[in-house]
């Protein structure tokens, strides 16, 4: 994406938030997405003086649909009180969609059509849409022609047992049939990281986002979710062991690929409930509401690799294709947020991005793109520890980055992602001094 240097309107962040990611099958497991999406939109508008009429467009990202509420953008918006004026739409892109949701917003304030964007993302794992077999659902529709009771008699003729049994959404890559560990755990071979290397990571992530939640430095970014019946009130994450261990980490066996493989639970992200929101406006629109951005959003791209081979390295080609269109490189990066799917992924990046031969063979460039220093990286925890609800995580990633900016005085901050598919995201944030 071009930068903002040739344009009218500058994009930023005004502010972001959301509620406490939760394990799966927890306290949010009477939710539906849309009630998770709700409550983060109703917590940004609570604490930012944005007449919600003002709002142009909402844009949220989810990637395993209910179909009762397919635009969840646009029921969520409702349900937290935004006018029904105000025109919503969900993006999905796996494990990048809020990514999508923020840089849609940006699109459309620096082309001039929007001046407030509510960008968001929303997604729960507790109750995901199980459905019947293929055969079973033709049977069903086919039963919708039957005119008579007697015809209902040969609804079952052809049926086998199995065609009775439910259908779980698949976790595995269309286009290969591979489960995303299967892939890390060939990528982790690929780049040489070991067990100790994923397990060392993982701890890491899980005391740093432990020590955070102690100190308060996630404050800024969590609301509280009031759950029904009784709302009880939830405040932090509930997803980091502070008590994780070497010891404890090594105990488990491989979870994909056995019995030599290196992922495992331990060292994966976990499944997860949750819902983040946040405002992007124009520069001075923001100024006339009294409002002090946090940061601009500056350059951004998607990018795409073979699914079968470089599922997870998404962030290895945009991160120098995005630090390259701003004339920046990593030891520029203040503060650098990375998704983290799986340790062995994360990784596997670092090393990528580290590698002369990598940079020549995949990357047509003649030297390494260079080193992410380990103190500015994801020092709050990351997804291994806080959580991955997958339309959510985006603007988790950025949120903190704005924050964390703002925090340790830096100038610039990379955001990446991999995501399903073969893709990947990178954004710069520059800190607001106006």
């Amino acid at each position: 994406m071009s930068n903002t240097n040739s344009n009218s309107f500058n994009a930023v962040i005004v502010d972001g938030c959301r509620i406490p990611f939760l394990r799966s099958g927890t306290n949010y497991n009477d939710m539906m997405a849309y009630d998770l999406g709700r409550m983060a939109i109703k917590g940004l508008l609570a604490r930012n003086p944005v007449d919600p009429k003002d709002i142009d467009r909402v844009i949220m990202g989810t990637v395993i649909q209910e179909v009762k509420t397919s635009n969840v953008a646009r029921e969520s918006a409702l349900g937290a009180g935004i006018p029904n004026t105000v025109p919503a739409f969900t993006s999905t892109m796996a494990c990048i969609s809020s990514n999508q949701a923020i840089a849609s917003g940006v699109d459309l304030i620096r082309t001039g059509q929007a001046r407030i964007i509510l960008a968001g993302g929303t997604e729960t794992m507790s109750d995901i849409p199980v459905r019947f077999r293929k055969k079973f659902r033709q049977k069903v529709l086919e039963a919708r022609k039957y005119k008579k009771p007697t015809d209902f008699l040969k609804f079952f003729k052809g049926l086998g047992f199995k065609d009775l049994l439910p259908e779980l959404p698949a976790i595995t890559e269309f286009s290969t049939g591979e489960v995303m560990g299967e892939s890390a755990d060939r990528m982790s071979a690929r780049f040489g990281i070991s067990r100790i290397d994923q397990d060392e990571y993982a701890m890491r992530s899980h005391h740093l986002a432990a020590k955070a939640t102690e100190e308060g430095l996630l404050k800024e970014e969590l609301i509280p979710a009031k759950l029904p019946p009784k709302f009880e009130v939830v405040k932090q994450d509930n997803g980091f062991r502070d008590d994780t261990s070497m010891e404890k980490l090594g105990k488990l066996r491989p979870a994909f690929i056995k019995p030599h493989g290196t992922v495992t639970a331990g060292n994966s992200s976990f499944l997860t409930d949750g819902a983040s929101a946040c405002f992007i406006m124009e520069e001075q629109t923001a100024l006339e509401l009294g409002l002090k951005p946090k940061a601009y959003l500056r350059e951004y791209n998607f990018v795409s690799q073979d699914p079968g081979e470089e599922l997870l390295l998404g962030p290895a080609y945009a991160i120098p294709k995005v630090l390259d269109s701003m004339g920046l490189n990593l030891k520029d990066m203040d503060v650098v947020e990375l998704h983290e799917a799986f340790a062995g992924q994360v990784l596997s990046v670092l090393a990528a991005l580290d590698s002369d031969s990598f940079a020549k063979e995949n990357l047509n460039r003649d030297t390494k793109v260079g080193t992410i220093d380990m103190d500015k990286l994801n020092t709050l925890g990351g997804s291994l520890s806080l959580g991955h609800p997958f339309g959510a995580t985006g603007v988790r990633l950025v949120t903190t980055a704005a924050n964390r900016l703002i925090r340790e005085d830096g100038k610039y901050a990379l955001v990446s992602a991999c995501a399903a598919g073969g893709q990947g995201h990178a954004i710069v944030l520059e800190r607001y001094e106006g």
